[in-house]
């Protein structure tokens, strides 16, 4: 795409004229939005499908920002400093420092204003950073909202999207009470439609940026019902639109993922649109090649749902070779399974277990898999022996009874010498365990059981580069007038790295935060 894509707006004239036009509805768009609104900055929120919420919606709602009040309320000790000297020693220099600081240091204003000026009431909730380095905290520093009962939120409820049980695998929808993610759209959601000057549109997608003559952003194409509109934007438009998780295109150029499909964002979000506009106005870009990855157990109907929290068993690849620590966080976990595509060893991946749990499926996967609906589909295999096992799923019996028994071996000695499973703070999380004995239980019994994992992913991570004031940077260095962007459109702050839970959300809201102090004039400084 070139620069021909963009639309010049040559008489200036427009359907609709707002100060500020929001791309995108997750967190960051939501958030950005209900800032400029209670600016006073005539705000219009566009979101291209019927419901709010993005891959936000889907998440289980952590905002990670150092330091912030209601860690303390909470009776965690925590700071900035201590925040961003983790964040510095998993992330390094991949990111403009600057940037770094920008997104640390702005993170206790931003949960105050969600506080104080939008009353948003939140907690904290243990779960473990990412990684053993300096500044760590063992029972993590995410702060969450607390969840919204359905007559609280009426009938915008409808316009919420929910869950991936129900949006994806067909469960039935129940809004009597809206956690997590959902809970975020849903309390900025009323906040906004308390704002007079606040509108929010659904079914409303973004073709194009509209441009000056000088190249500066102030408006966007929508096409709505079928129709082509122009939406000015006098102080700026927001692009937290999400990322390319959904182009099959880019995903293999950038990528090379062998399909789109198992991402878990929902199928019609996650398009090229976003890199497209942006490469159009000759925005920088950056970590295509990244995701945010993830384990993923594959369904039926070639969805993936994500996959962590394995109390029991190994994954293996096609090979039959166990390969990594399967208690790892979930996106260093995703990366060994890159790692292993990148080496040659295909896509196939399989988790094996016994009946420990009855034959359940003894991990964290939302929804969980049906035994007999996988079995149909080639998707879950049971057999009486390892070996019968591995002729069933296809892998080399030896190297399977190898894998196997190494790790049983690590059981009876309570050590795993080759991955240190149950080591590390997180990996023991999920399974309550205090010991890195709990998590090595042997493999054994009469049935054995594989389920089929793929590299799955809650998103990119790649996109336009900003600054300090969230502005989108050019090709030439230099930020693009009125154009600026937050969240998954934007290229991670945190680089290749997934410190903690709450990155993507907790990035994408004080980023979001800055770019409206930008456009209303009052930038914010670096150092709060």
């Amino acid at each position: 795409m070139t620069s021909e894509d963009t639309t010049v707006l040559q008489d200036k004239t427009f359907d609709a004229e707002f100060d500020v036009v929001v791309v995108g509805s997750g967190v960051a768009a939501m958030f950005g939005a209900a800032v400029a609104a209670r600016r006073g900055l005539s705000t219009c929120l566009v979101e291209k499908t019927d419901r709010f919420g993005g891959t936000s919606a889907y998440s289980g709602g952590a905002v990670w920002l150092p330091g912030n009040s209601v860690l303390t309320d909470g009776g965690l000790e925590d700071s900035v400093e201590r925040g961003r000297e983790y964040f510095r020693s998993v992330v390094g220099n991949r990111t403009d420092l600057l940037v770094q600081d920008a997104f640390l240091n702005t993170g206790p204003t931003v949960v105050d204003y969600l506080k104080d000026e939008l009353g948003i009431p939140m907690r904290f909730q243990a779960f473990p950073d990412y990684f053993d380095a300096p500044g760590r905290q063992d029972v993590g520093r995410s702060i969450y909202p607390k969840p919204v009962k359905g007559e609280e939120i009426g009938e915008r409820a409808r316009d919420i999207r929910p869950p991936v049980p129900v949006d994806q695998f067909g469960a039935p929808e129940d809004n009597s009470r809206l956690e997590g993610g959902r809970a975020w759209i849903a309390r900025l959601v009323l906040a906004l439609d308390a704002m007079d000057n606040a509108e929010l549109r659904l079914n409303s997608g973004v073709s194009d940026l509209v441009t000056d003559e000088d190249g500066r952003a102030v408006g966007v194409v929508v096409v709505e019902g079928g129709q082509r509109r122009t939406l000015g934007a006098r102080r700026g438009v927001l692009v937290a639109a999400g990322g390319f998780e959904r182009s099959a295109e880019l995903r293999d150029e950038l990528q090379q993922m062998p399909t789109a499909d198992w991402s878990s964002s929902h199928p019609d979000t996650g398009s090229s649109d976003v890199v497209r506009m942006f490469e159009a106005v000759g925005a920088k870009l950056d970590l295509l090649d990244q995701s945010w990855w993830c384990p993923a157990t594959l369904f039926p109907n070639g969805h993936a749902a994500f996959t962590l929290g394995f109390r029991s068993g190994i994954i293996v690849d096609s090979g039959g070779e166990r390969f990594a620590n399967e208690l790892l966080p979930y996106d260093q976990m995703g990366r060994q399974l890159r790692a292993r595509m990148q080496a040659g060893a295909g896509h196939d991946f399989w988790f094996v277990f016994d009946d420990a749990e009855g034959g359940g499926f003894p991990a964290i996967c939302i929804p969980a898999p049906d035994a007999d609906e996988h079995r149909e589909a080639g998707l879950w295999h049971t057999a009486g022996s390892v070996e019968e096992l591995a002729e069933a799923i296809g892998v080399d019996p030896a190297a399977l009874r190898g894998s196997v028994d190494r790790f049983n071996g690590f059981a009876a000695k309570g050590e795993d010498t080759d991955f240190h499973r149950g080591e590390d703070p997180y990996g023991r999380f999920f399974l309550g365990a205090t010991t890195a004995q709990q998590c090595l239980q042997p493999i054994g019994g009469e049935r054995l059981h594989a389920v089929r994992l793929v590299l799955g992913d809650l998103g990119t991570k790649g996109g336009a580069v900003i600054d300090v004031n969230g502005r989108v940077v050019g090709t030439n260095g230099h930020p693009i007038p009125g154009l600026y962007a937050a969240g998954n459109s934007s290229a991670s702050v945190s680089g290749e790295v997934y410190p903690g839970p709450g990155t993507p959300l907790g990035s994408g809201m004080s980023m979001a935060f800055r770019a409206v102090a930008d456009m209303a004039g009052e930038p914010l400084p670096v150092e709060l």
